[in-house]
């Protein structure tokens, strides 16, 4: 197998100098498995406490072939594929591809800066800053976050779901579920959330504890942002954009739930449940979460340049409610319900009457083409929850909106 996989790179190096070989004959499943090995004698290695050997893997599985495929192949086919940085390159045809991948070198490589942009939050008013890079550095970030993902994996924390291979929004809400519905569960929840938590994480704190190639992490850490034709230097933070950022997020977190076992005891029934920069801690009483798991929440914080929300964050008991990935858990009558908050209920309502009027002249097919991607997202979202009284009071909306404002005939 070895043999055969040598013969298989050797092949695609050969053709790349001709940028001859279609990128569709690409043996991906090869390319794959010599990848995964790799992943998993780096995860091994980080186990067993070997960091000279994780180094040395990780720089074979940043210098092969295999790997520099999978990362252009990862960029191109994302839904961030045809959105150009600040050098308004974007790969579509096989042999821009090919040629990409033979560009994916570290010696002499320099990050080009940012390009910022900004989002709408679920604040209204509010945007969010959105740092896109180059389509090469977004490249040797996913060149470089297949070498950090198998160690993420190792020492993420078990209850943490946010940018986690085979995790999602769901699981974090089962997890909410098995700590807060049996009688004797905690009555009492710690909301928390992280002020700004991409844009402050410590660059120093990052450059000492991050398991990967310190010179590529600098680099991208410091290559600021442009606009309005400006340049602006990066500080603190990881950009909001960046292929890596996500996997630097999870990293920077890590460790919150071991501090929790140390500092609490079973009686406590202290659990923690986490997603992305959100976060909720169960506690017996308040005492507990306010003057045992906050302090120590702080200081881990501080420690990574990070601080807690003051308007976001609050203990709130379990009869009261509190809303999560957009879905609100409280008891009512001992029993535990689940089901769509209403803040989410309103966004996702008015970003369906948005597009109703915006296509008021449109085909009846050509509304529907718009809207049902929309529906069924939202609707395969909480299918999960107790949502069906809440997808009737929808459903007589979207026909009283489509009533309210007629559209083009077919």
């Amino acid at each position: 197998m070895r043999t055969q996989m040598t013969a298989q790179v050797k092949s695609v190096a050969g053709a790349l100098g001709a940028y001859e070989q279609a990128w569709d004959t690409i043996q991906w499943h090869h390319a794959k498995m010599y990848v995964r090995r790799l992943q998993i004698r780096i995860a091994k290695a980080y186990r067993e406490g070997k960091p000279g050997k994780v180094k040395a893997l990780q720089w074979l599985l940043t210098h092969s072939q295999s790997a520099k495929l999978l990362a252009v192949k990862r960029v191109t086919e994302n839904r961030g594929a045809n959105t150009p940085g600040v050098d308004k390159v974007v790969w579509r045809t096989a042999k821009q591809k090919m040629k990409a991948v033979s560009t994916l070198k570290r010696r002499g490589y320099q990050p080009q800066p940012l390009r910022r942009i900004y989002i709408p939050k679920k604040q209204a008013g509010k945007l969010r800053p959105l740092s896109i890079p180059t389509m090469q550095c977004r490249a040797q970030q996913a060149l470089y976050l297949l070498a950090l993902e198998p160690i993420v994996e190792t020492i993420a924390d078990k209850n943490a779901y946010g940018f986690r291979p085979y995790r999602s929004t769901a699981d974090a809400i089962e997890r909410c579920f098995k700590v807060l519905a049996r009688k004797s569960s905690a009555q009492y929840i710690f909301e928390g959330d992280i002020q700004s938590c991409f844009d402050e994480i410590s660059h120093p704190w990052l450059l000492s504890n991050i398991p990967m190639d310190k010179a590529m992490l600098a680099k991208w850490l410091k290559t600021g942002y442009m606009e309005n034709e400006v340049l602006f230097p990066t500080n603190g933070g990881v950009p909001q954009g960046g292929l890596i950022s996500p996997a630097l997020l999870t990293i920077t977190l890590s460790g919150l739930e071991t501090l929790l076992e140390r500092i609490t005891t079973k009686r406590d029934r202290v659990h923690l449940c986490t997603y992305a920069d959100d976060f909720i801690i169960t506690g017996v009483t308040s005492e507990v979460l306010e003057k045992t798991v906050r302090p120590a929440l702080d200081s881990f914080l501080s420690e990574r340049g990070l601080a807690l929300s003051p308007t976001k964050t609050r203990v709130t008991h379990i009869k009261e409610g509190f809303d999560f990935l957009g879905v609100n858990i409280r008891k009512y009558k001992g029993k535990l319900l689940c089901r769509p908050s209403k803040g989410n209920i309103k966004t996702f309502l008015l970003d369906l009457r948005h597009t109703i009027k915006s296509n008021a002249t449109a085909k009846t097919e050509n509304l529907i083409y718009v809207l049902n991607p929309k529906i069924r997202g939202w609707a395969n979202y909480h299918s999960h929850i107790c949502a069906k009284a809440t997808f009737a009071k929808v459903d007589a909306y979207i026909f009283g909106t489509v009533n309210q404002h007629p559209i083009g005939t077919t």
